[in-house]
């Protein structure tokens, strides 16, 4: 059965681009220079990247002014989103009785 099937079958059976038996894509000239454009980007990146910028020991630190500002005015506008204080005896201050009446 199986030979039949290879014997007689004129051409890939289904959809042709999709699937496990697809047809596979011709490559051109144009896949092959974007593919070497992005190798050699690639290459590039891994260059830079191998390289640090600064020594660990002059990256050790050398931001913690920065942060400890920053972290200060994230505390400051917190501070100022908090709610005033409510005292009791503003909240209270109708239940006063000190009033004298007259009789």
């Amino acid at each position: 059965m199986f030979l039949t099937m290879a014997l007689l079958r004129k051409g890939i059976s289904g959809k042709q681009w999709i699937g496990k038996y697809r047809r596979p894509r011709a490559i051109t000239w144009q896949m092959k220079r974007n593919m070497l454009v992005h190798l050699e980007r690639e290459a590039e990146n891994e260059y830079w990247i191998s390289r640090p910028y600064m020594t660990a020991e002059q990256e050790r630190g050398h931001a913690a002014e920065r942060r400890a500002q920053n972290w200060l005015k994230i505390k400051e506008t917190k501070f100022q989103k908090f709610p005033e204080h409510k005292y009791v005896a503003d909240h209270l201050s109708h239940l006063n009785t000190t009033k004298t009446w007259s009789s």
